[in-house]
Order: C-alpha cells, then structure tokens, then sequence
C-alpha cells in the first residue's frame, strides 16, 4: 500500500483542479517541494495506480442531458456474468457489484428519459440473469468520482492548515 503524505495530498488535489498543471506550478504553488520532486511524485503515485491523470468527458456538453440510477436484481449465479455484460454498453458510464438489495448497479447516460426507459425495458431487463429493474433519474449531481478530494486523515503527518487545497471544490 503506497503511504501517502501531505505533499501527496496537496498535489493530487491541485492536479485534481487542473489535471494540466505543470510539476513546476505546482511545485511553485505548493512552495516547499522542488518541481523534481513533485514530477517524482506524480509519476510514483501513477506507477503505484494511486492516482491515474485523464480527460474527463461532460455527457452534457455532447447533448447527453439525462443520467438514471438503475438497480438490478439478478440470479445469483449470473451476477458477474451480467455486471460484465453491462461494461460493454457506451451509454454505461458505471457498473458495479452489490451486497443488499441489488446484486449490480449501472449508471445509464442519454439524451432523454425515453433513451433511458427503452434502453431499461429493450436492453437491461432482457439481458439472461436479470429478475428486475430499479430506475431513478438523477436531476443533479453534486459530487461525483472526480470531485473527490484525498481525506486528510489518510496523510498520517497532515494538519488541516497543510492541506488547504484539500475539500476546496467549488464545482456543481
């Protein structure tokens, strides 16, 4: 497990505010660390997968205005088989595997509500293993994956004054 730092924090963080941002702006930013060893850094945390640097696509931008939450509950011995059947679908921007009351979960993005209803009933419920469907449209999104700020209490040796970039999303 790669130990993560302040100095890790406060460079995930302001990578996550611009994924662009030179080691040598950060290194000026940040003010104790060389542009050398941030650059050391960002490449060990990216070798250790601690962190990945990539685009981001905003479906919106593209048209695609309209995110559903779906559930399914599927037969046990086909969860996997499903889950990975879900993976291959453009408009599935998440997949996951469950303990409760659903067995998999996919985020659906589209146009609109009738591009998410027939791709629920033609596609997803059609699929061998499921048993049903849950569905719920997602009208705002507050926080997602790549909002998501390193928590201060995994730097063992951080205060909340040295991770000031730290939870400072202003983004809705």
């Amino acid at each position: 497990m790669y130990e993560i730092d302040k100095s890790d924090v406060k460079i995930v963080n302001l990578l996550l505010e611009d994924g662009r941002m030179s080691a040598s702006e950060i290194a000026r930013q940040l003010g104790d660390i060389s542009e050398r060893a941030v650059r050391y850094r960002i490449e060990k945390m990216i070798d250790e997968d601690v962190i990945q640097i990539s685009a981001v696509v905003h479906p919106q931008a593209l048209g695609l205005t309209t995110t559903a939450d779906v559930w399914l509950e599927v037969e046990s011995d086909q969860i996997l088989d499903v889950a990975r059947k879900m993976t291959e679908y453009d408009n599935v921007s998440y997949v996951a595997c469950g303990i409760g009351q659903s067995d998999v979960s996919i985020q659906v993005i589209a146009k609109d509500t009738a591009e998410i209803y027939r791709f629920v009933t033609e596609t997803v419920r059609k699929t061998p293993g499921v048993r049903k469907t849950t569905t719920s449209i997602v009208p705002i999104v507050l926080k997602d994956v790549y909002h998501w700020r390193v928590p201060a209490s995994i730097a063992d040796d951080a205060t909340p004054e040295d991770l000031k970039h730290n939870n400072n999303s202003e983004d809705v």
